[in-house]
């Protein structure tokens, strides 16, 4: 874990990168946890156009994830795991976003952690089966500056950030 001096006291920070992926809408954000505490830094959602062929479209979203890496610097990603549907053409197409992602990790030198969504409930909610509404409503109590009224994919990259830091925190 990176220690850095702030205010004239050696601080410890780690710093990840939260996928929510998909290759329509991938949900980021970058979140730290800064002397036990979880903050979050930025959160957007990268949405690629539908009516691009699929090449394409993971062009974009890499391009973003690339600058995202070099900007923000990121010693961890967090990605949640691929969550099989009854649309199978739609979960090879996030398989392959998921592929393009860790790709890019590794290649800057991040760790990677991947969660279930089941795993990640457990984490922000307390609760496997919580619906939508519940880790939403977590995620605002957990995280200071939860942007309001922003996609679902966003809040859930930051429910994988809070997992991944509290993972992180019961392994070190």
């Amino acid at each position: 874990m990176p220690v850095f001096l702030i205010s004239g006291k050696l601080q410890s920070r780690m710093r990840v990168l939260a996928i929510d992926p998909g290759y329509d809408r991938i949900g980021v954000a970058l979140m730290e946890k800064m002397n036990g505490k979880e903050v979050l830094i930025h959160s957007e959602c990268i949405e690629t156009n539908i009516v691009d062929e699929f090449t394409k479209r993971l062009s974009v979203l890499g391009k973003r994830i690339e600058e995202l890496l070099a900007l923000y610097t990121p010693d961890t990603i967090g990605i949640e795991t691929l969550f099989f549907n009854k649309n199978q053409k739609t979960a090879i197409g996030v398989a392959q976003a998921r592929g393009v992602i860790i790709y890019l990790a590794l290649k800057a030198g991040c760790a990677v952690y991947e969660f279930g969504p089941q795993e990640i409930k457990v984490a922000v909610t307390g609760y496997g089966k919580s619906d939508k509404k519940a880790v939403i409503d977590m995620v605002k109590r957990l995280v200071e500056n939860v942007p309001d009224n922003v996609l679902d994919d966003e809040y859930d990259a930051i429910a994988v950030g809070i997992t991944c830091l509290a993972q992180y925190r019961a392994n070190h």
